[in-house]
């Protein structure tokens, strides 16, 4: 499969999903459609189909001539297909769900024994809340106030699973907190949209402060520091021996030598970064005590 006819195949698929779009709010508009112009949308949904399902399966085969096995073939003929944004967001949406479940048990995702959980979401969650609230509020007063049933339905949907996904992220960032390891590495957390590890070696210092770098959530300042801003502002900073590099939200790579972030707590991330927990160390046996192998000897009667 050429390069060309690589990006041929996701011209076409990225350039018939704004007019199927277009199209499908026609129909929930109740704007009447030619019977000539479905059924070529149709067709032409359908011819896309059959050539991303060619490609698909041209890559497949190159990879499992070259000797891959099947999974790894899958995974990469889907990689050269799919952009890797939105890959990317699929993965972040599904990732947000699954940590929706862990909030409602009441667990937290991956944190090793001995480690610190560091929250960051108190600058938001009232932010958060209030955004659940007026989403569910409009998609109650939408369902009152439109009279087509089809419309209806769909803005429902779309409605609940909008207050859903608001919650699923941040449900994300609870339950997947900053870690401070027992050996003084960091792992640094934005719901599940990013996730960076330092080991302890690479952490220069830590010290509580306040900044607010403006901007979104994760971003890289002139100086090449990288911000991870909860409610727009940081409250540690930690510098490095070396730089770290890390992945954006969208797969976009990136490298930095100082990095902020917001803590709840900013003192107790300092305080274990500065002070990582000794190794356990297993306590001494008792010496071993030979064991009798033969009955002690009679002492002689007295005199």
């Amino acid at each position: 499969m050429t390069t060309a006819g690589l990006r041929a195949a996701r011209a076409v698929a990225w350039s018939v999903l704004p007019a199927e779009l277009v199209l499908v709010v026609c129909l929930v508009a109740g704007v009447r459609v030619p019977a000539p112009v479905l059924s070529g949308a149709e067709a032409l949904v359908a011819a896309v189909l059959v050539l991303d399902a060619s490609v698909l399966w041209r890559l497949y085969a190159a990879r499992r001539r070259a000797g891959t096995g099947r999974r790894a073939a899958v995974r990469s003929a889907v990689g050269a297909l799919v952009p890797v944004a939105l890959r990317r967001l699929v993965v972040h949406e599904f990732r947000a769900l699954h940590s929706l479940g862990l909030w409602v048990l009441r667990r937290r995702h991956r944190v090793a024994e001995g480690a610190l959980p560091v929250p960051y979401t108190a600058p938001q969650t009232g932010v958060m809340y209030t955004f659940a609230f007026v989403s569910a509020l409009e998609t109650v007063v939408l369902a009152l106030v439109i009279p087509w049933p089809l419309v209806h339905a769909i803005l429902l949907v779309v409605g609940v699973y909008g207050v859903v996904v608001v919650l699923a992220i941040h449900a994300a960032c609870v339950t997947r907190p900053h870690l401070v390891g027992a050996d003084g590495s960091l792992r640094l957390r934005y719901g599940a949209l990013f996730d960076l590890r330092v080991p302890a070696s690479a952490v220069a210092s830590a010290r509580a402060d306040r900044r607010f770098p403006g901007g979104g959530p994760i971003r890289v300042d002139e100086d090449g520091a990288l911000d991870l801003a909860v409610g727009g502002w940081t409250t540690v900073t930690v510098e490095l021996t070396e730089p770290v590099e890390f992945v954006r939200p969208l797969g976009r790579r990136g490298s930095a030598r100082t990095l902020r972030f917001n803590a709840d707590d900013p003192r107790a991330a300092v305080a274990a970064l500065a002070t990582p927990a000794p190794p356990l160390t297993p306590s001494p046996a008792p010496p071993l005590t030979p064991e009798r192998t033969a009955p002690s000897s009679t002492p002689d009667p007295p005199a």
